[in-house]
């Protein structure tokens, strides 16, 4: 991989996260934070859901040649997500809280698939 090709992956990422926040905005949820980081990993979007926190995992892929977005999501990367959720939970409070993803494909990223309890 090049630098270009890294940089151009990072700010599709990055807008990705971007189109995921303002979509799940005008699906009435509130953004609490953006690319949370401790030693365990990142979360790229937390946000409230009334009373719930929700810890979204934005997943951008080029195609679905090799099972889209959502086999990314691997069951190592949904442990890290959640040792980073109970990190950002001891510091900020324990609350009710859900994991979600926002999936899109590269080539429509008009059409995002929002799913809600995504994983455990």
């Amino acid at each position: 991989m090049t630098i270009a090709t890294k940089l151009t992956t990072s700010q599709a990422g990055k807008n990705a996260e971007e189109l995921a926040a303002i979509y799940l905005q005008q699906q009435g949820l509130t953004l609490i934070s953006s690319n949370y980081r401790c030693k365990f990993g990142e979360i790229d979007l937390i946000m409230r859901d009334n009373k719930s926190l929700v810890f979204v995992e934005v997943r951008l892929r080029s195609s679905a040649a090799f099972g889209g977005a959502a086999i990314s999501i691997t069951p190592q990367k949904q442990r890290k997500i959640a040792m980073t959720a109970e990190h950002y939970l001891q510091q900020y409070g324990n609350q009710a809280c859900r994991f979600d993803a926002v999936l899109m494909d590269r080539s429509q990223p008009q059409n995002i698939e929002w799913i809600k309890n995504a994983f455990d």
